[in-house]
């Protein structure tokens, strides 16, 4: 997919506070004109048709088109006044556009659902100042479509003021698809947050870190087998399930996403599931005695061999290089398979396993004094969640099913 993207000239940059700077002014992080190309990429661009008039400073492009987010893109750059309003202007360029194509305005700050959600016109735009999808033959009719086709959601940069709207806007929208309501109340609280660590040198690697030590915090105070020291592992634990969702967050936004930090992330909630399940048994040890120890061993062995298990699954079912895709592919195997009685009860109850969702449930038993309770059924849903996962191993990623599978996810 190809994306037309043209820079004004410099009257109208002109009457923005630095002038040309603000195509490299940072929107959350990252400088306005690579975030606007690397969103398009994130939609499914991989050829850029940009348009620099010749007035504006050619360094500029220079410093962007060396930035690691654009690698891997195709592009065709050309020095010329353009005005998307002139069908002459487009003539000019009738042999280089492809169809169709995104058209991209330089200061429109949004993310890849929006684009991906765009309708295609047949028509000119009513408006060439948000993006939209257009068939080549549409920027030569005299036809234009109604104000407000498509879907355009985003925020463009028309004043330093709105700088703060469009940041505001991405952490807004740096969840997925698939959250649930337990998902959007996490990010929701880490919103804050988020924002402020976009203007560091904060990595999302580093917040994953630091969730990890805050869940070594939490199993360090569950040990000690009292009431309050419960209560605060509990409220711990919810913090590191907040860090949970905020380097994910951060990632999007930044465009840091990596094969490495989503093994970081996978290992990381393990090892704190580990650590917590290991405290809260010897806390309910200390509590109430040693019949605890038989459900914590069940637990620590149920959790230990479901992440194995679910290790293998995700192997299974994405390509190499795109772990990430593994919670929505499974998804939809089991939406797919729904026939199914053990997938139709799985798909609906597999989330509580979510330590998005899970963080909330523990916080209510341990205030609730059901931390007991909590012990025998997590032995038990460990426990089953491996035996499970072997099922749906057999189930859709045996021999035969799963190169389908490895083909959907490489064209994906």
């Amino acid at each position: 997919m190809q994306a037309v993207l043209v820079i004004p000239d410099s009257g109208i940059l002109g009457k923005f506070p630095g002038s040309e700077r603000i195509l490299t002014r940072e929107i959350a992080g990252v400088p306005l004109l690579i975030r606007v190309i690397a969103t398009a990429m994130r939609a499914g661009v991989d050829k850029l048709l940009i348009i620099w008039p010749p007035d504006v400073d050619q360094s500029i492009w220079a410093q962007c088109v060396v930035s690691p987010l654009l690698r891997g893109l195709e592009i065709a750059h050309l020095v010329r006044q353009f005005d998307p309003q002139q069908p002459a202007s487009w003539a000019g360029i009738a042999e280089t556009v492809q169809e169709p194509f995104y058209w991209l305005p330089w200061n429109w700050v949004t993310h890849k659902r929006a684009l991906t959600g765009l309708v295609q016109l047949l028509a000119r735009p009513a408006s060439w100042d948000a993006p939209a999808l257009l068939e080549k033959q549409a920027v030569f009719h005299s036809l234009t479509s109604p104000p407000g086709s498509g879907e355009r959601e985003g925020v463009p940069i028309t004043s330093e003021s709105r700088i703060a709207e469009a940041e505001r806007f991405l952490v807004a929208h740096s969840g997925k698809p698939s959250d649930g309501i337990y998902s959007r109340f996490n990010r929701l609280l880490c919103r804050p947050a988020v924002r402020l660590l976009t203007h560091t040198a904060v990595t999302p690697n580093w917040v994953t870190l630091g969730g990890l030590m805050v869940g070594i915090a939490a199993a360090l105070m569950y040990a000690q087998g009292y009431y309050a020291a419960y209560v605060a592992g509990a409220l711990l634990f919810f913090v590191s399930g907040l860090f949970d969702e905020a380097d994910g967050m951060l990632a999007r936004i930044k465009f840091r996403e990596s094969v490495f930090g989503t093994w970081f992330e996978g290992f990381v909630d393990e090892a704190t599931y580990l650590l917590l399940f290991g405290g809260i048994t010897a806390g309910l040890y200390r509590e109430r005695g040693p019949r605890e120890l038989t459900y914590g061993y069940l637990l620590l062995i149920g959790c230990a061999l479901s992440i194995a298990v679910t290790r293998l699954q995700r192997k299974l079912a994405t390509a190499p290089g795109r772990p990430h895709e593994y919670a929505g592919r499974l998804n939809r195997l089991l939406e797919e398979d729904s026939s199914n009685l053990v997938s139709r009860i799985v798909r609906q109850i597999h989330i509580f396993i979510k330590k998005g969702v899970s963080v909330h449930y523990l916080v209510i038993f341990t205030v609730l004094g059901g931390l007991p309770g909590l012990l025998r059924l997590a032995a038990v849903g460990a426990n089953l969640t491996w035996t499970l996962a072997l099922y749906f191993n057999w189930r859709f990623f045996r021999r035969g099913k799963a190169g389908a599978v490895v083909k959907d996810a490489q064209i994906a």
